[in-house]
């Protein structure tokens, strides 16, 4: 019961812009773990503030038992058994489609169906859910692999990632104090290409929910060093392919790198280093070198500097997820929700721009 306590803290600056958002723009969140008591809480909150409806999967009783025992109303929540939806056989036979034309290596097509993870993924394939929120108690693999295997990629895009972002009351950093982190959670050694991808997809994301031209930084251990080493060259091509595919696309960010840390977040060590540039000091989104770097850069922040840390959220795919921490309180999977929930919202209905 303490743990449960603990969940639902003060909202951070973003998060109560995305609530507002939500609450003019509703959308269909779907859980594929409804029973766990974070889920409950974090739907519960949905409705509370009229976000929209939450979708919960598993079955009807276990479900109303766990929120029974919460002392937790589930008005307002749609509750789905995969088994007996009336969706399972129209969605086998979409399942069965989609592994012909990917060669997808999945086992029986009813049975992979019985798999919530599946089955939510193939709601959201489908337009029957806005977003996805998954992974409270599965591993980032059981979670991610529909999502990689069913969902489209961008256009252009070649890599699904993922971020973190993450959150002060008070810091001013990035974006009114968001900082937007990746790869934190998937590719382990990314290539340039892959860099690039990831740079990309993620700056679209801090566009779309910060309304603010994305300040990226293409970090490592040098700032635009004559150094050759590969490790430099691949963060110096990764941003030299970013900044041609952003101008490409007419994608409205800038993009700096090699760059240290330093150099990204504080004015003075930019100007010390004579580091330049739009990106120099006000970096608002954070691109790694390769996910050890990534994953522990974000977890040090989250756990010493008391950053409040949303995600996983997927990037580089045509509809918005989050992969979840098992360790995630229902404020972490409320503020999930609301980010993939944002970025389900046409642009031109939040800023009246493309």
């Amino acid at each position: 019961m303490l743990y449960l306590l603990r969940t639902l803290r003060p909202l951070m600056p973003l998060v109560p812009k995305l609530i507002a958002r939500l609450q003019r723009h509703p959308k269909r969140i779907v859980f594929p773990e409804g029973a766990d008591p974070r889920i409950l809480q974090a739907a519960r909150q949905w409705v509370t503030r009229r976000m929209g409806a939450p979708i919960l999967l598993g079955e009807r009783k276990v479900i109303k038992d766990a929120a029974a025992r919460l002392s937790l109303d589930i008005t307002g929540m749609r509750i789905i058994e995969p088994a007996r939806s009336e969706d399972f056989e129209p969605f086998a036979v979409q399942l069965e489609q989609i592994r012909s034309t990917k060669v997808l290596k999945l086992g029986d097509t009813r049975a992979t169906l019985l798999d919530p993870n599946y089955f939510a993924t193939m709601m959201l394939a489908s337009g029957q859910a806005d977003a996805l929120v998954g992974g409270a108690t599965v591993t980032a693999s059981s979670a991610l692999r529909p999502l990689f295997q069913l969902i489209p990629r961008l256009e252009n895009v070649q890599t699904a990632s993922s971020l973190m972002i993450l959150d002060w009351d008070e810091k001013k950093v990035g974006s009114d104090g968001s900082l937007f982190l990746a790869d934190c959670g998937v590719i382990p050694d990314p290539t340039a290409e892959q860099l690039c991808d990831i740079a990309i997809s993620t700056a679209m994301i801090a566009r779309q929910l910060t309304d603010e031209t994305p300040r990226v930084a293409m970090l490592s251990y040098a700032s635009r060093s004559d150094s050759q080493h590969p490790m430099l060259v691949k963060v110096r091509t990764a941003t030299e392919l970013a900044r041609a595919k952003a101008r490409a696309a007419q994608l409205p960010m800038e993009i700096e790198g090699e760059i240290q840390l330093d150099a990204a977040l504080d004015a003075a060590v930019a100007a010390m280093k004579k580091v330049e540039g739009p990106v120099a000091g006000r970096a608002n989104v954070l691109v790694f070198p390769d996910l050890n770097s990534g994953n522990i850069g974000f977890k040090l922040v989250q756990i010493l500097a008391g950053a409040n840390a949303f995600g996983q959220i997927i990037t580089g795919l045509t509809r918005p997820a989050a992969e979840i921490s098992r360790g995630a309180s229902a404020h972490d999977v409320f503020g999930a929700a609301a980010i993939v929930g944002c970025q389900a919202i046409d642009r031109r209905l939040l800023y009246g721009t493309p």
